[in-house]
């Protein structure tokens, strides 16, 4: 595993491993012991600027290549994965602290989601489109759309790197990728080195590792992209998408959430419990998608939060190496501040703490707090760690009130022993994504991926990825002569 540290702690352009030309380096230090991983000096404007002209030369060429050639690069890939599969659970495990089971979890997405990229490769069609027009053949083609721009966020740093990097390149794009600061191995290095060693020409793909410190908004405002696909909070977001319109761009932003998990009076309790607890706890609270509120009809509240406890007090929190654990540290010291702050602010403003979970360095302990005010902002935003809030409620009318009462809406949950009454409920909810009888966190490789309000633009997988990375063109053909008014 140590390799991976030491030989992919570099810039990736053009076909080249090389240091950046910046003035200091980014440290990849290990969120659970300290460890130092890798030291990488960053690359500057100029690195950036390399990188995108080296992918514009490549995408010519790419696109016009047979779809099934370009297919053969993303079969050599997973079967790369596949191959390497523990090595990388390992660096996952080191770079960002995730327990086994969040290592396969990623994994196994990831390569559910390449099987969908060699698929998308033939998947583009163009149409005949008629005309009032006597003669004229209208015909729609779909086309890559040339350069991409893919910054991918730290907590799920491989996966959400290939989500974007392999259904771009399959539809015939190149791309420049930039991973988050904290998870430069697992989010931008190593999935260049998967698709360098299956093949990808050069150029197609580059990794820039560097800090917004560095290059400000070098990366978006760069003229050679057009589109940039960005997963991350939605204050970065939203400067994103400004940024994006300001230059005419596309962006697709994949954002924050602040999922609830409804238990209607009907639920099944005990199943109730062992989903909400995996949709709060699941990666230590790091899932966008995750259930901060859990939210429970007051008739079952006593029962539920008696369970709910219990379960949450079994979580074993440590070295997220060690196969029973389940909590693992979180990626920083001051995302681990920020979550300690929380709860603290949550009982200073007369919240109940059912279970209080210390913090010892970047390990934060699972929390469960009820007896919120309803007028609590905490009940509005994103809690990025291991925080859950149990509200109570009294019917279904004020229990969609309050799941809708909040700036997002990306996933949720309800469950009740009536499917088609949690079909109904889940309708009312402002929200791109729901599920009945379920957890909150769900991703699939053909299944539109998104949210909606301050939850993100656009969608991702399947079919949505031809919106994501490809644009239309209308080439017209007259047939015979076509008469003008002078």
């Amino acid at each position: 595993m140590s390799s991976y540290f030491t030989d992919l702690a570099q810039q990736y352009i053009d076909g080249e491993w090389r240091p950046g030309t910046g003035s200091w380096d980014i440290i990849d230090f290990n969120p659970y012991d300290g460890e130092k991983l890798a030291s990488i000096t960053i690359a500057t404007v100029d690195e950036v600027d390399q990188a995108y002209e080296a992918a514009a030369r490549a995408q010519k060429q790419w696109a016009a290549t047979n779809p099934y050639a370009r297919r053969s690069v993303f079969e050599k890939a997973l079967r790369l994965i596949e191959d390497r599969e523990q090595e990388i659970a390992e660096v996952i495990t080191a770079e960002l602290g995730g327990t086994r089971l969040k290592a396969g979890f990623e994994l196994h997405l990831a390569k559910e989601f390449l099987r969908e990229a060699i698929h998308l490769a033939l998947r583009p069609e163009g149409k005949i489109v008629p005309s009032p027009v006597d003669g004229k053949e209208n015909r729609v083609y779909r086309v890559p759309v040339g350069v991409v721009g893919v910054i991918s966020p730290f907590n799920f740093p491989f996966l959400l790197s290939l989500k974007s990097v392999a259904p771009a390149l399959a539809l015939g794009n190149a791309v420049v990728l930039k991973p988050h600061q904290n998870t430069p191995i697992c989010g931008g290095s190593l999935v260049a080195k998967i698709f360098e060693d299956a093949g990808l020409p050069a150029g197609l793909l580059n990794v820039v590792i560097t800090d917004i410190a560095e290059i400000g908004d070098a990366f978006i405002e760069h003229p050679v992209p057009k589109v940039i696909s960005f997963t991350g909070s939605d204050k970065v977001g939203r400067h994103v998408a400004t940024v994006c319109a300001s230059h005419f761009k596309r962006s697709v932003l994949e954002l924050g959430g602040n999922s609830a998990l409804v238990v209607l009076d009907d639920a099944d309790v005990d199943y109730a419990v062992d989903a909400a607890v995996f949709s709060r706890y699941v990666h230590q609270g790091q899932v966008c998608m995750a259930a901060n509120r859990v939210l429970v009809d007051r008739s079952v509240a006593e029962e539920f939060t008696e369970k709910f406890v219990a379960k949450v007090k079994t979580l074993k929190a440590g070295d997220p190496r060690d196969p029973e654990t389940v909590i693992g540290p979180v990626i920083n010291s001051s995302q681990a501040d920020a979550i300690s702050a929380t709860v603290e602010q949550a009982i200073a403003d007369g919240a109940t703490a059912l279970v209080h979970g210390t913090t010892t360095d970047n390990l934060v302990r699972p929390s469960v707090l009820t007896d919120l005010p309803a007028d609590s902002p905490l009940l509005k935003q994103e809690v990025f760690g291991p925080v859950a809030f149990l509200v109570p409620f009294d019917g279904e009318e004020e229990a969609v009130r309050l799941v809708n009462d909040t700036p997002y809406g990306l996933s949720g949950a309800v469950h009740t022993g009536n499917i088609e009454r949690g079909v109904a409920f889940a309708k009312q909810i402002d929200t791109g994504m729901f599920h009945v009888n379920d957890g909150t966190v769900h991703d699939e490789p053909i299944v539109p991926f998104g949210g909606e309000k301050h939850s993100g633009l656009g969608r991702l997988n399947g079919e949505t990825m031809l919106d994501a990375f490809t644009t239309t063109k209308w080439i017209s053909v007259q047939h015979g002569r076509s008469g003008f008014p002078f």
